[in-house]
């Protein structure tokens, strides 16, 4: 019985709404009078004959028979009645602002404005719960009420199993009837403040909930219905839902789709078909799609996304062996739809001019920022999120399909790149469709058993499906190819009107056809000769390289051009190099790199393209990595044993020639920094030529890791010094800053491998290595003489050109040298060729040091003074305070008789001498002859 007067209140309650709606529907037709009477009055006082005009369309309107004393009273009437709504369901005050203003607006328009968010009244708590949660629980209940209904009669046993479901479903039908009528009847001023909680579309929504019930019921309960006929009216009572959400809203759309989607797993069937399920489930979705581009909405398409993209996930997976052609069918039907129907070619909105600067402080977004960040969003993002895992997912080694669907996966993921290369907005699809593509080749070479091959104990580790190299192949090349006519074809079409988007193709097309081309190759090809991967990388670097050319005849913004054009160009290298590897093999390839880029610095004569002399720069670079990867060029077995006439020369001089020709080819490019890179890494082939070419020599042909010796780390000194002193020259002649920091750099290296090699770790004294049988040309002259030699006359050369630190630095480590030499050479002629430490010293060793060193003080303090360098006059100082120490703490203990005595005598004459040249230059005597006459000779 309770019941039964539920319903019997909620049609006493749906009559007096009813008749509320009537009075609202009046008196909205009196406002509408109002504000046309007052236009027409604001109208009449300015222009005579518009108000006669005006006043005679007014009287011949047949629906509006307002006479003036009505008006009046309607308007009053208003005034109050919305005055005393405000008074009860809100804040008084600012409801009667919001109504002045109101009327303030309706007197200066002529036709009904809305009302600004900010003029509208505070919605009281009192408001929101009489007219949006009532509503939202009394749809909840109606829908409850149905499914108790049934409840009730079947635990009371009053009614049969078809009585029960035929009343509930014509309590259903009686909702939804009660929902279109209502709607039918609803003033539009209701329709704008309460969307969210509009009456029809909750009752609407209880009934399609009772109808979707009650099919079930009949079906999963009763078994009154079989599973064709079942799913067959469940897909009706949804597809009606969605079709019906065009009246009622979004949310009732989301209603249809959800039970659309729930459809397939509350009918199931012992005899899964894929081809059925995807089939209704792309019905359905095409249904929501059509909706929500009549009505531009958003969550729901974004839904059927997700609702598909889950049920091909769980087909997948739980489905052994499954069928790819209905997962791609489905996903194929879901990218078209989004391409043609919803969003389709919807463009972003233009953007106004803003002021200079206001993207960099944040104050409007960027281009790029505005490109990711397209309209309605989120429905190709989560098409493009569903298509991309589903498709790497159909040939996934962890699932079994019939068949190897490579062909599914391939049309899926290009049907995701066209989809992102025909609308501008479309740029995630884009985006993922190359991650798609790069990821899935990468699992098809995977498994055509080349990673067995290269390593065979992964062989139980790698899965058991074995795919032909071939396919895999054919399948890289084809989505390469798709990728560099996508970005074509984009490049053509929205390189003036969509720049950046261009931009983003043009990377697309240049990064993804390498990437697939490269991992086809490294996993699939021949290396010692590979044809199919070699023609199909020049045909394809040609191409790029056209579509770079045709760019440039083609003209537009230049900004844009020239990246976009930069992009393609670097993808041209790319592809010839990998051609390259894939004709040939060892020196060959790296001479041939070489060549390739030689020929882009050459190509600047005819084509004046900003990109073309980094492509030289990027083939140093290549040749740097081939040289790391292996340092003989040819193989340690290959290598040959003769000093420089060997297969490092040409390996390592050819690209440093051509490299230096480049560099001084380019001299006069525009852009310095490109200049710069390529001097360096000029100079870095040059030093590294010679540098490896001693280390062969050196090591008796060998090239390993063996520590260097004394010889083999002093020509790496003095090639280090020699280099510094032609940067310096390079400097002068053609300034640049890697010529002038780059000599200095080599210079502090090398002056720290003196202090670290040649004094400490390498030193004769502490290694024992033997100096050889010659005096003089022996291991010390190479080793200390001659590199103090040169640090000597690079200082003297560095004078005037370099910092005085660095200079004086210079001078210290020549004086070091030449004492360390001097040293070692009173050694060796005591000891012989071996002066390894545990041999000791000998009397007269040890007083003929102090001898050499006070020597070579005094030399060193004529120098000085001759060449007006103090930094050899400190240098000398030092070495005579050395010699001081050392006689009187060495030598007075040491030694013995005449050479005590001796060693004193010399001491203190040369000091004597030395006090009276210091003298004369501080008296004045000789001033003339010693002082500096340029300040910078001071050092």
């Amino acid at each position: 019985m309770f019941e039964l007067f539920a319903f019997l209140a909620f049609i006493l309650a749906l009559s007096a709404f009813a008749g509320g709606r009537k009075t609202a529907e009046r008196l909205g037709a009196e406002i509408a009078a109002l504000k046309a009477e007052v236009a027409r009055l604001k109208t009449s006082s300015g222009a005579g004959v518009q108000a006669e005009a005006t006043t005679e369309e007014l009287a011949a309107a047949p629906e509006l028979p307002v006479e003036p004393e009505t008006v009046e009273e309607a308007a009053i009437g208003l005034t109050a009645g919305a005055r005393e709504g405000a008074r009860i369901f809100g804040d008084a005050e600012n409801a009667a602002e919001d109504i002045e203003g109101a009327e303030t607006i309706a007197a200066s328009t002529e036709a009904p404005q809305p009302v600004p968010a900010a003029l509208r009244q505070t919605e009281s708590l009192e408001s929101r719960l009489g007219a949006r949660w009532a509503v939202w629980v009394g749809g909840i209940a109606l829908a409850l009420g149905g499914v108790f209904m049934v409840k009730y009669s079947i635990d009371a046993g009053l009614l049969s199993p078809a009585v029960r479901l035929t009343i509930a479903a014509l309590f259903g039908l009686l909702l939804m009837a009660a929902g279109e009528v209502i709607r039918r009847r609803a003033v539009p001023v209701i329709a704008d403040e309460f969307q969210n909680a509009m009456i029809p579309g909750i009752l609407t929504a209880a009934g399609a909930v009772t109808l979707f019930g009650v099919a079930y019921a009949a079906y999963g309960i009763y078994g009154y219905i079989g599973t064709g006929t079942a799913f067959v009216l469940l897909a009706a009572i949804s597809l009606a839902t969605v079709g019906l959400s065009l009246l009622h809203g979004q949310a009732l759309a989301g209603l249809g789709l959800l039970a659309s989607l729930a459809t397939p797993a509350l009918v199931s069937s012992d005899e899964p078909r894929p081809w059925v399920l995807f089939g209704f489930l792309s019905i359905v979705w095409l249904a929501t799609l059509l909706a929500s581009r009549l009505r531009t909405w958003t969550v729901v398409p974004t839904l059927a996304n997700a609702g598909i993209g889950l049920w091909g996930l769980a087909y997948i997976t739980a489905t052994s062996p499954f069928e790819p052609l209905p997962v791609a069918f489905a996903l194929l039907v879901m990218t078209v739809g989004i391409g043609l129907v919803w969003p389709g070619a919807t463009e972003a909105a233009p953007v106004p001019e803003v002021p200079e600067g206001a993207e960099r402080r944040g104050a409007v977004a960027g281009p790029w920022e505005r490109l990711f960040i397209p309209p309605h969003a989120a429905i190709s993002i989560s098409a493009a999120i569903a298509a991309t895992v589903l498709a790497l997912l159909l040939i996934s080694p962890a699932v079994a399909a019939v068949k190897y669907p490579v062909t599914e996966f391939a049309v899926v993921i290009a049907a995701l790149a066209a989809l992102g290369a025909g609308r501008p907005t479309a740029v995630y699809p884009a985006v993922l469709s190359a991650v798609g593509a790069v990821a899935g080749v990468w699992s098809l070479t995977a498994l055509s058993g080349v990673l067995a091959y290269l390593d065979p104990s992964l062989a139980d580790a790698l899965p058991t499906i074995v795919l032909p190299g071939r396919t895999a192949m054919i399948t890289a090349m084809l989505l390469a190819a798709l990728f560099v006519a996508l970005g074509g074809f984009v490049l053509s079409r929205r390189l003036v009107t969509h720049p950046h988007y261009s931009t983003l193709w043009a990377g697309i097309a240049a990064v993804v056809p390498i990437a697939l081309t490269a991992m086809s190759f490294l996993m699939t090809g021949n290396y010692a000769f590979d044809l199919p991967h070699g023609l199909f990388s020049l045909f394809a670097g040609a191409a790029l390289l056209a579509l770079a050319d045709w760019l440039y005849r083609r003209g537009g913004e230049a900004e844009a051009r020239d990246i976009a054009a930069g992009l393609l160009v670097a993808g041209s290298f790319a592809f010839f190099v990998l051609a390259l590897h894939a004709w040939t093999d060892g020196l060959v390839t790296t001479l041939a790199i070489a060549v390739l880029g030689t020929a882009y610095a050459l190509a600047t004569r005819i084509r004046a393209w900003p990109i073309l002399p980094w492509m030289t720069g990027a083939a140093a670079v290549v040749v740097l990595g081939r040289i790391a990867w292996e340092p003989t060029i040819v193989g340690a077995g290959n290598l040959g044993t003769t000093p420089v006439f060997n297969a490092l020369l040409p390996g390592y001089g050819i690209p440093a020639a051509l490299l230096a020709g480049s560099a001084y080819f380019l001299r006069s490019w525009p852009n310095i920094r490109v200049r710069n890179l390529l001097q360096a890494l000029a100079s870095l082939l040059v030093l590294l030529t010679l540098a490896i070419l001693v280390r062969h020599a050196m090591n008796g042909g060998v090239l390993d890791s063996a520590v260097p010796t004394l010889g083999e780390q002093s020509i790496y000194t003095l090639l280090a010094i020699g280099a510094s002193a032609i940067f310096m020259s390079l400097d002068m002649k053609s300034p640049s800053p890697v010529f002038r920091y780059g000599g200095m750099g080599l210079g502090v290296l090398s002056m720290l491998s003196v202090l670290s090699a040649h004094l400490l770790g390498l030193n004769p004294y502490f290694s024992g290595e033997l100096l050889g049988h010659i005096p003089f040309f022996d291991l010390l002259l190479i080793g200390y003489l001659l590199p103090g030699l040169g640090y000597a006359g690079l200082a003297w050369y560095a004078r005037d050109k370099r910092p005085l630190p660095y200079v004086m630095a210079l001078a210290v480590s020549g004086a070091v040298l030449a004492f360390a030499w001097a040293s070692l050479t009173v050694r060796r002629a005591w000891q012989g060729e071996n002066i390894a430490d545990w041999k000791g010293f000998l009397q007269g060793e040890t007083y003929t040091y102090s001898v050499v060193w006070l020597l070579l003080g005094v030399l060193l303090l004529v120098l000085g003074s001759r060449f007006h360098a103090k930094s050899i006059r400190i240098a000398s100082a030092v070495l005579v305070f050395v010699a001081v120490l050392k006689v009187f703490l060495i030598d007075m203990s040491n030694l013995e008789g005449f050479l005590r005595a001796l060693s004193f005598i010399g001491l203190g004459g040369v000091l004597i001498g030395i006090g009276l040249f210091y003298q004369k230059i501080l008296s004045g005597v000789g001033v003339a002859s010693t002082a500096p006459t340029d300040p910078a000779e001071q050092q």
